[in-house]
């Protein structure tokens, strides 16, 4: 089975770092811990791994937030993967600083990236994996807070969590979305 493994972020050394590009965080993390590197390919950065019987492709999209349902769609098409075997990993305000939570689906809940991709597929029915990022700002500096780094004591929690996050991907792709969901969600 082939799967792709989508991290959402935004390109460029001003957005390594920040919140908002957790996405691409847990995949480096991924791609490092099975010493594979990511290419600069069409629409964004790609490695393939394999894990036991299934064949990962994981996708950094060079299209920044707003248009990842470009990369998306092109990759799927690339590999031909179907829907029910993409899973997106993504930065989550609703949630405290490193809680996973696995989703077959859902709405954007305002996420910019989740939206364009919906809007790309023509349908919100794809796999999540959100991943929390806290949501302590000031009404009207959402925007900033997203584009800014985690403080010293919330990366601690971040590192900590990032390895589950992999595992979660991994356990996705190998036992599917409904146990996933059961170990690894609320970890």
């Amino acid at each position: 089975m082939k799967y792709l493994i989508t991290g959402l972020g935004n390109i460029g050394f001003e957005y390594d770092g920040t919140r908002h590009n957790i996405g691409f965080r847990v995949l480096d993390a991924l791609a490092k811990a099975s010493n594979i590197v990511f290419e600069d390919r069409r629409y964004g950065f790609v490695a393939h791994m394999r894990v036991k019987n299934a064949e990962l492709v994981l996708l950094k999209p060079s299209t920044y937030m707003n248009l990842s349902g470009n990369a998306v769609r092109y990759w799927m098409e690339k590999e031909k993967v179907h829907i029910e075997n993409l899973l997106v990993v993504v930065d989550d305000l609703s949630l405290p600083i490193g809680t996973i939570r696995m989703k077959p689906g859902g709405s954007d809940g305002g996420h910019n990236g989740l939206r364009h991709i919906a809007q790309v597929l023509g349908t919100q029915g794809y796999n999540r994996l959100r991943f929390g990022i806290g949501n302590d700002f000031p009404r009207g500096a959402q925007v900033n807070f997203v584009l800014s780094p985690f403080m010293p004591e919330e990366e601690q929690v971040v590192n900590d969590k990032v390895p589950t996050a992999c595992e979660a991907i991994k356990a996705f792709a190998l036992s599917g979305m409904q146990f996933a969901m059961c170990n690894y969600n609320n970890k």
